[in-house]
């Protein structure tokens, strides 16, 4: 255990999380004034990057570099905060995915067609869906951690077990550092690799918005089911049975969101955050309905 917890300290401690905070947000802002330049720099015609990408047509798209960045991070704050309280880790995946139509706002904004005609062109009306699916996310997402905050009704004795799931949780944090960061790198490699050799089989705007992230998710449902079997030891009660399998739920119609685009994809990640938040609102009137029973 003395080894979990060194290594815990190394990756994850408070010191460790402000460390990887600052070191993000310099790459962040690097990378931001480098996509800047490379916008410029093909816009003059100094530099051929082979791309029809609407990434390096207009200055605002830039923005969309360092956000990836702070999406790099919210997986970290995911990790982070996984030993700590499970309803924190969920509310993460949750700020990731709406982050990610943040992100996605901003490079539609640059290829926005301001016409009478708005509801009738694809990318505009894509646009309008995912502007109103941030708002209503934000809002899910602040009722959420609202929920969240809600005092359990766990008993001093069940502290021993408490502290044992804790334990499990920190091993599967600390296996999740590497395999994330590692899965990010690769993800960056192949796809820098493809653009500076000026790859014909470049992937589309709507697959480089789910780069990595698809994969991250296909991760997390394994990372719920495992911590949902893991929690059988140490509960038995049926609502946080069900809010833990009604969680994993939600992140597998989070993935699934990734594989069809459009409206369609905007809706089922509405729905997985409703779906998430109906189920804690559930599971803590449960909580206080057998607070009387348990005193």
């Amino acid at each position: 255990m003395n080894l979990l917890n060194k290594i815990y300290q190394i990756f994850l401690s408070e010191f460790a999380k402000r460390r990887i905070e600052k070191t993000i947000l310099y790459v962040a802002l690097f990378g931001f004034f480098i996509h800047l330049i490379l916008i410029y720099l093909s816009k003059f015609g100094v530099v051929n990057l082979s791309l029809e990408s609407e990434l390096f047509k207009n200055p605002i798209s830039a923005i969309y570099t360092p956000f990836s960045f702070i999406l790099v991070y919210e997986v970290y704050l995911l990790i982070y905060y996984l030993p700590k309280s499970f309803t924190t880790y969920i509310t993460k995946q949750y700020e990731i995915i709406t982050l990610i139509i943040i992100r996605k706002l901003f490079k539609d904004l640059s290829a926005l067609e301001l016409t009478s005609d708005w509801f009738q062109i694809k990318g505009d009306l894509q646009f309008t869906y995912d502007i109103l699916a941030s708002v209503i996310l934000f809002y899910l997402i602040f009722q959420f951690q609202k929920q969240g905050m809600q005092k359990s009704t766990q008993q001093k004795d069940n502290k021993l077990k408490i502290e044992r799931f804790i334990s499990r949780k920190k091993i599967i944090a600390i296996a999740l550092v590497p395999i994330f960061f590692m899965m990010a790198f690769v993800t960056l490699f192949n796809w820098t690799s493809d653009v500076s050799l000026g790859s014909n089989d470049l992937a589309s705007f709507e697959t480089i918005n789910n780069l990595f992230f698809d994969e991250f998710f296909t991760v997390l449902i394994l990372v719920d089911v495992v911590l949902l079997l893991i929690s059988f030891f140490y509960t038995d009660k049926f609502h946080k049975i069900i809010r833990n399998s009604g969680f994993v739920v939600s992140t597998i119609l989070i993935r699934m969101s990734f594989g069809v685009s459009g409206l369609i994809s905007t809706i089922l990640i509405v729905l997985a955050v409703l779906f998430g938040l109906a189920i804690i609102i559930i599971h803590n009137k449960f909580e206080k309905n057998t607070l009387p029973n348990n005193v």
